[in-house]
């Protein structure tokens, strides 16, 4: 009788605490808190030569009733690399997230961008995409393939 006892007791107390927590995610988002209006989310960086210029910008503007202050920028890889402005953007302001993409990797890419901040949502992933070609320019000590030169049969 006493585990029965305690087994409700326990299953109850887990039922409260799951309802507690439902309705905490449940809480409506700050009507005041800051928000980030990208002029897009996705830089299509088109098709680019080997080692051509990597930096492109995202563009937003806090269209919020408070301060934005961006907590975290980070790239899907170590070739992909945020920098966000480090000074809180005041409503109505208007600002860039700086991304370098390594264009040393040739072919197609397709990377994220994750910027992490008090706005709301408070998470937003953004998308670099392009290809870069390959170096037309040997590296220093080779030598071009060749193809070994066909000769024609001696003859009449």
């Amino acid at each position: 009788m006493k585990k029965l006892l305690l087994s409700v007791t326990l299953f109850a107390g887990l039922l409260v605490t799951g309802t507690l927590k439902a309705q905490d995610a449940a809480v409506a988002p700050d009507p005041n808190a800051p928000v980030m209006k990208f002029e897009t989310d996705t830089i299509n960086y088109g098709t680019l030569a080997h080692n051509a210029d990597g930096y492109r910008y995202f563009k937003f503007t806090n269209t919020g009733k408070e301060p934005l202050i961006i907590k975290e920028a980070h790239g899907s890889c170590g070739c992909t690399v945020p920098t966000p402005p480090t000074e809180p953007i005041q409503p109505g302001q208007t600002s860039q997230i700086k991304v370098h993409y390594a264009t040393d990797r040739v072919g197609a890419f397709t990377k994220t961008v994750t910027v992490t901040s008090n706005a709301n949502p408070g998470t937003k992933v953004l998308v670099i995409k392009g290809t870069i070609l390959p170096d037309p320019t040997p590296a220093p000590g080779t030598t071009p393939a060749t193809t070994p030169a066909t000769t024609a049969p001696a003859g009449k």
